[in-house]
């Protein structure tokens, strides 16, 4: 029995009015309980990738699957096992991190003393607790980061995809962040993480594919691919080798 979670095969989108494809025939496979680091430069095509991934926008050709289920019949089926922390706060600002929690929760189809339950746990575990019922407007960006993350937990998804988990946090909202991921991996979770923290990526990530263009440039484990690739001792080293030196925050 195949262990694959996630197949992509000749997966490309090109959105209208533009020259260029911001996917471009790429293809992969996901193991079942790995962390899959997927690394590029802004606008190497990674958040395209993940909203496809994710039902929220359409590919130009190509197909995937995940858990077995295809793009192409199943996408709303695709869409109840999948967890999403996207890069914005999918947050309410009015609303109580507590409120907040209670109402992505509901949308899942959880209730009652097991939501109640989740969300409290959740809370403390990440050390909000004591804010529960404060308004998220209140919140810094690390604890907005972190009421983001268990909302796309709730639910207990098989596969989750983080898009910049870490971003703009400090130190010690990192170190929770990373633990907490670590503790719901270990327990069977799927997960596709992007980041521009590659130290971070280098220590989290069982397997790594960098993209730039919309293509895979390369893809292994991390100490594989540091392994192959001239004069890299780090994970930065090859990120550099591969896409150059060049500024890409325009």
């Amino acid at each position: 029995m195949s262990n694959t979670i996630i197949e992509i095969q000749s997966l490309s989108k090109k959105y209208k009015d533009t020259d260029f494809f911001s996917v471009n025939d790429l293809s992969l496979s996901v193991n079942k309980g790995e962390i899959f680091g997927l690394l590029g430069p802004n606008g190497a095509g990674k958040t395209t990738l993940i909203s496809i991934l994710c039902g929220l926008i359409k590919p130009t050709s190509g197909n995937f699957t995940i858990n077995g289920l295809s793009y192409k019949n199943d996408i709303k089926a695709i869409q109840r096992i999948i967890g999403v922390v996207p890069q914005e706060y999918a947050l309410y600002p009015t609303l109580t991190a507590y409120e907040n929690l209670l109402y992505f929760g509901s949308m899942y189809g959880l209730k009652g003393k097991d939501l109640r339950q989740k969300i409290n746990d959740s809370l403390d575990y990440l050390g909000l607790a004591k804010f529960a019922d404060k308004k998220i407007d209140t919140f810094s960006g690390g604890m907005k980061r972190r009421v983001n993350l268990i909302a796309g937990l709730l639910h207990e998804p098989g596969v989750l995809f983080l898009d910049e988990p870490t971003v703009g946090v400090d130190v010690h909202s990192k170190n929770v962040i990373i633990d907490y991921l670590k503790q719901i991996n270990s327990k069977g979770t799927t997960m596709i993480y992007t980041s521009h923290h590659l130290a971070e990526a280098q220590d989290l990530c069982s397997h790594i594919a960098i993209i730039d263009d919309g293509r895979i440039l390369i893809q292994g484990t991390p100490e594989e691919i540091i392994e192959i690739t001239h004069n890299a001792h780090s994970l930065e080293d090859v990120f550099l080798s591969l896409t150059g030196k060049e500024l890409r925050d325009a």
